[in-house]
């Protein structure tokens, strides 16, 4: 006999896990199931170091199903987005420029952390309800779906029933894989490597994202480490010079790193180890299948840049949570699931192509294309009414 469950939720990342608590503390019932087991330590083999900025929307959605309670007291809040060109001859700045989250909110633009530390409490949170069914280290393994109900294999040799299946199992997802839903994917010749350092110069809550040319190298701010100031680092590079770089001695990859840095915080140190994954683009046909919903990476993936990835998740979940709640009776069905696509796919899109621009413009190395991508940020900023606009679009709630 298969076991059945109102939702089941194929991928155990920060999407799956956040949509696993949204939908139980809705009254769902909800089985989540991911091949990996978490890593729940900083400095544990195969932890995650990369950092999620919720912005403002998503943490309204985390403070609703009791997860943000649990997240606040960790979180470093993003006051100010700062972009700082520095194409010129030499690695300094020759514009930065301010956004001010205080221009169009009382509150910041969002809030920053790390990965570890938001799967362990996230899996604790679940753990204080009831109707989840958390499965670790079981994978999805097929799909079969009928119109009023579709039937999951796990890698355990069981089977799920469910009214509505979610894809959060990443950008190979199997769940999407299994329903023949076609991917559209851009590479970039990039990797990003992601890590953690300190630093004598205080971040004072504000982002920093740093264009020259190989892509954005980002100091978002963390929380304070063994007494002195601390950043989560993105530094995306062309593939080679990224592989390079994780190669370097500690003290050389320093020196790289605080160069890169434009020296803005002083001295740079290695605060964890260095990660290291590709950077591409990629959007889903469509996000429907029977009684299938694709949301987070399953759906699309785009570059780190204005920490819009997780947010657009998010946005997905909010999305469909919106759609089960208003009709719980229709949980999964086609009217359902076609409403999702509609009410996402199209800003999806507008998302992915912003986002490619933008990579694309931080990677140019030509010294004139540099120049001009300068000029076009100062013209940009001296515009008040495209200066909020962009703030809002960031925000998502344009």
């Amino acid at each position: 006999m298969a076991e059945t469950c109102d939702i089941l939720i194929s991928g155990g990342g920060i999407a799956g896990l956040t949509a696993a608590a949204a939908f139980a503390s809705s009254g769902f019932s909800v089985i989540c199931a991911d091949p990996a087991p978490p890593v729940t330590e900083r400095d544990a083999e195969g932890s995650d170091l990369r950092t999620t900025a919720f912005l403002q929307p998503a943490q309204g959605l985390l403070a609703r199903c009791g997860i943000w309670a649990r997240l606040e007291e960790h979180a470093a809040p993003l006051q100010i987005m700062r972009i700082v060109d520095a194409g010129g001859a030499r690695p300094e700045p020759r514009v930065v420029k301010d956004f001010n989250a205080a221009d169009i909110s009382d509150q910041p633009f969002g809030w920053n952390l790390p990965n570890w530390l938001l799967r362990r409490e996230m899996i604790a949170r679940l753990a204080e309800l009831p109707n989840v069914d958390l499965r670790f280290g079981t994978g999805t393994t097929g799909l079969f779906t009928r119109t009023d109900e579709a039937r999951v294999g796990l890698s355990d040799g069981s089977q799920v029933t469910a009214k509505l299946v979610v894809a959060c199992d990443g950008r190979n997802s199997p769940m999407r894989e299994a329903a023949g839903i076609p991917v559209k994917t851009t590479r970039y010749g990039q990797k990003a490597l992601a890590f953690a350092v300190t630093h004598p110069v205080p971040h004072e809550n504000v982002s920093t994202e740093i264009h020259r040319s190989g892509g954005p190298f980002t100091l978002v701010p963390l929380p304070d480490y063994q007494g002195q100031p601390s950043s989560a680092i993105v530094w995306m590079e062309r593939g080679p010079r990224a592989q390079e770089l994780l190669n370097l001695a500690p003290e050389a990859f320093e020196a790289a790193m605080t160069e890169r840095s434009c020296g803005l915080f002083g001295d740079l140190k290695l605060a964890s180890r260095r990660t290291i994954w590709p950077i591409i683009s990629q959007s889903a046909q469509r996000l429907n299948g029977e009684r299938l919903a694709l949301m987070a990476e399953a759906a699309h993936v785009v570059p780190p840049i204005g920490a819009q990835g997780l947010n657009m998740s998010l946005g997905d979940l909010r999305s469909l949570l919106e759609l089960a709640e208003a009709r719980p009776e229709g949980l999964g069905d086609a009217q359902m699931l076609a409403a999702y696509h509609k009410a996402r796919h199209n800003e999806i899109l507008l998302r992915v192509k912003g986002i490619d621009l933008l990579n694309r413009t931080s990677m140019l190395a030509p010294r004139p294309l540099r120049d001009l991508r300068a000029f076009g940020l100062n013209a940009l900023y001296s515009l008040a009414p495209v200066r909020k606009t962009l703030m809002q679009m960031g925000l998502g709630v344009k």
